[in-house]
């Protein structure tokens, strides 16, 4: 198992708000077996002390009227293109709004107005290429942010103003190409970034500063050809980093300096042939350990002396290392195919 699929199996970032939905769904799955449960376009409310809970599933349009005590919304998998302007307006103690797998292309400015107290809004799997400006004017309690598998090609910060309580944001498997700088600098409580999949070749050299304190960051199945010194010295906290599935070849000296509580690292195929002497220096302290495990495979590691500090490492870090066999020299020719823990024993 690969650290990433390791640690999304322990993935609490953005998972709490939803435990009442999770119980909402169990009592649907047994009314179902018991044959109770409405026609596929039909809306099905699950109600409790805290509120209403309000699931559609293949809706032919948004419900309407909501209870007046609706804390969670779902309309899911339906070939909605657009939402009313007021679709909200009869539900202001909404808690979380779900509308993955839709086909939504647009949002209403002010859709998000009536509900100031918003925490999770999920939007996986529409076709929306851009977000109207002033669309969280009134979320400053929203924390939960996923825009995964839409079609945004870029991102305005000007899209997010207004998010002042945001700590979990997935924008991954959308078109992204670049970021816009200053994108992420207002954020104080951000903890997770997901970033993956998307066709990102660099980054703003300022991403990562200001008030955010990452835990998380996922830049997996990008385009990214160079980790620079700088960009992750702002975020000393950070635990979990994926890398995988770039076109990393350089890996600057300082690249990990003052990461001193990561406790995953993942930089699985990519182009790496060697790194730089010190890059390790600050990872796999006893104070941490490397606690949730590394992955350094599918690359083409030239094992001459330039791995020396490499190898060390390896050796001291191996109880914690992913993909032992896999991760194995390309070069030279009478080391080709043998597994660097392997030469790393022999040096």
């Amino acid at each position: 198992m690969s650290p990433r699929s390791r640690e999304q199996q322990q993935r609490t970032g953005g998972c709490k708000p939803c435990l009442s939905r999770t119980l909402f769904l169990l009592v649907l799955s047994v009314a179902s077996a018991q044959g109770d449960i409405p026609s596929p376009r039909e809306c099905l409310t699950y109600q409790s002390d805290s509120g209403s809970s309000v699931s559609c599933y293949s809706p032919s349009t948004f419900p309407s009227p909501l209870p007046g005590d609706t804390t969670h919304l779902s309309v899911e998998f339906s070939s909605l293109t657009q939402l009313p302007a007021d679709a909200l307006r009869g539900a202001p103690g909404l808690q979380e709004l779900h509308l993955s797998s839709n086909h939504l292309e647009e949002l209403p400015a002010k859709l998000l107005v009536p509900v100031p107290g918003l925490k999770v809004l999920d939007l996986t799997r529409n076709a929306l290429t851009q977000l109207p400006p002033g669309l969280f004017q009134a979320s400053a309690a929203l924390h939960t942010l996923v825009l995964k598998n839409n079609r945004l090609q870029v991102l305005q910060a000007s899209w997010l103003r207004g998010l002042k309580a945001l700590g979990f944001l997935d924008l991954s498997g959308n078109r992204l190409r670049a970021l816009t700088p200053g994108l992420l600098a207002n954020f104080s409580f951000l903890r997770t970034l997901d970033l993956g999949d998307n066709q990102l070749e660099d980054l703003p050299a300022d991403l990562l500063q200001g008030p955010l304190d990452l835990e998380r960051l996922d830049l997996q199945g990008n385009r990214l050809q160079v980790l620079g010194e700088d960009l992750l010295s702002p975020q000393p906290g950070l635990r979990y980093l994926f890398l995988s599935d770039n076109r990393l070849a350089l890996v600057a000296a300082g690249a990990f300096r003052g990461l001193r509580q990561l406790d995953m690292l993942d930089l699985s195929n990519n182009f790496l042939s060697t790194v730089p002497k010190g890059l390790w220096a600050s990872l796999g302290k006893p104070a941490r350990n490397m606690q949730e495990g590394f992955d350094l495979s599918g690359n083409p590691w030239v094992c001459d002396r330039n791995l020396d500090d490499l190898f060390r490492w390896l050796v001291a870090n191996r109880h914690r290392m992913f993909s032992q066999n896999g991760t194995c020299c390309a070069g030279p020719e009478a080391l080709r195919g043998q597994a660097l823990l392997a030469v790393a024993g022999s040096r």
